[in-house]
């Protein structure tokens, strides 16, 4: 399968890893993220977001979750409306993944670092930061630049959100082509797999891929009307409702902009498909936009298989496996409810992270699959080699080592939210109030409505705490 490495090196890694690393990079690999991170989660669903960000481990830049960590201060300072440290976070997070893009052509780092891996586990290996959460830290960063009234910096951002999903698009049959070719070579296939892994079908839902992100696109819908750019709002609206093609309040976007910029066929097309568009009537009026998010993402769970290896005429062996698992079952979460003068309207999901982020990870189990088999492997011979030379206690000291190290990786943005409703509305120009209701808690929102100008309210509702911000655009 692999060649045996020398006792010296084989030696040298096990004793690296348990005594060379800082003693995060040992909790990464022994005890596991998710639980690292279970208390930071209390915080937040208490609403107490500057106790989060003290109980979030210090990681210096040589630490494979440095990036992680950059992810969490950011999202956790974005709640806590401080926009500056927020935008700073995700700013370096951004700066080290261009940093690790560049590196990616280099190997030499990644294969120090897979050495180690491969005798330990994947928290041995720098933080892979998948496509979604790539687009969610430009999408709050284009919020961050909003709500310092910086409307050119939010557009820069979601652009940058938008070419991240054009290039997980590019690249994603290609990996997952690659992955699981890779996994036949190694003596594992996915039927294997499929026949024991616990399923995620019910997280995933009918998501079709783990990087398309309509939210996103909403957002930069918005921001482009907000700029004037009716033509790229109406084109990012669109590949929205390719996502969404139920969301009530995406069809009206698309019919009114349709409408507007004068798409008659688009505009005839898109009303067979949803009804006729209901022009409203003119006069001082503006336009109201809720982003609602609703709790939090689910941690990452640990999984243990038996699973063979082998070719069937060079004989099979089962190996113990520890794998990464989300729960299957996704919570329940009430629509908002929007009251105004009589009128009462009800929130539609846009995104939810919770089946992009269950997806996401079975598109990466055929790799993640690949490198447990060739790890499993590596660490028995090393258990073999060991026993030979040093005995009983090499084999006991091994042994050890092998079960204790065995540990997927729960890795993930923990702190994004589990979903992402939209609700728009046309409400009179002048003082306004608002009333919102999700779950049991009801809340008065204050408003000043401009004519014919875009008031946007990110609103959160995350355990026990609702809060909400709010800028005219």
């Amino acid at each position: 399968m692999i060649k045996p490495l020398s006792k010296r090196i084989l030696v040298t890694v096990m004793f690296s890893t348990l005594f060379g690393c800082s003693s995060l990079q040992f909790a990464d690999i022994f005890q596991g993220y998710s639980s690292q991170m279970k208390a930071v989660k209390t915080a937040q669903r208490q609403g107490d977001f500057i106790k989060a960000q003290t109980l979030l481990a210090e990681r210096s830049k040589n630490d494979g979750s440095y990036v992680l960590n950059l992810l969490e201060r950011g999202r956790l300072a974005f709640l806590a409306a401080n926009w500056q440290a927020s935008q700073n976070n995700f700013a370096q997070a951004y700066s080290e993944l261009e940093e690790q893009r560049n590196k990616a052509k280099i190997q030499l780092s990644r294969g120090i670092e897979k050495l180690g891996a491969s005798v330990s586990n994947d928290n041995a290996i720098s933080y892979q930061v998948p496509y979604y959460e790539q687009s969610m830290l430009h999408s709050y960063q284009a919020l961050n630049y909003l709500f310092q009234h910086d409307l050119t910096g939010a557009l820069v951002e979601i652009r940058r959100a938008n070419l991240v999903q054009e290039n997980a698009l590019k690249a994603y049959q290609g990996d997952i082509y690659n992955t699981k070719n890779s996994l036949y070579e190694s003596g594992m296939n996915t039927d294997s797999l499929a026949n024991t892994y616990p399923s995620m079908a019910g997280a995933i839902g009918q998501v079709k891929n783990g990087f398309q992100n309509a939210f996103t696109f909403y957002l930069s819908g918005i921001l482009y009307e907000a700029s004037g750019e009716l033509n790229d709002a109406y084109i990012d609206y669109k590949r929205a409702i390719e996502i969404y093609p139920e969301n009530t309040y995406l069809q009206q976007d698309i019919l009114r902009l349709a409408s507007k910029l004068g798409m008659t066929e688009d505009l005839e097309r898109f009303q067979r498909r949803f009804g006729k568009y209901q022009s409203k009537p003119a006069g001082s009026q503006g336009q109201v936009v809720f982003l609602i998010e609703k709790d939090i993402v689910n941690s990452k769970q640990d999984v243990s298989l038996n699973l063979p290896i082998g070719r069937s005429n060079n004989g099979v062996k089962f190996f113990s496996f520890s794998l990464p698992v989300y729960p299957e079952n996704l919570p329940q979460h009430s629509s908002a409810i929007v009251k105004n003068s009589g009128q009462s309207y009800q929130s539609n999901e846009i995104v939810r992270l919770q089946s992009l982020a269950a997806k996401d990870l079975q598109e990466q189990l055929p790799a993640l699959l690949t490198r447990q088999v060739v790890r499993v492997v590596a660490k028995e011979q090393m258990r073999q080699k060991l026993s030979r030379e040093a005995g009983d206690v090499g084999n006991i000291l091994a042994s050890i080592y092998n079960i204790a190290s065995e540990r997927a990786d729960t890795r993930s943005w923990s702190t994004l939210p589990d979903q992402v409703d939209i609700l728009r509305m046309q409400v009179p120009s002048g003082k306004q109030v608002l009333q919102v209701q999700i779950n049991t808690k009801q809340q008065d929102i204050n408003l000043d409505v401009q004519s014919n100008r875009m008031t946007l309210i990110y609103y959160s509702a995350i355990g026990n705490y609702t809060g909400y911000q709010v800028i005219n655009l």
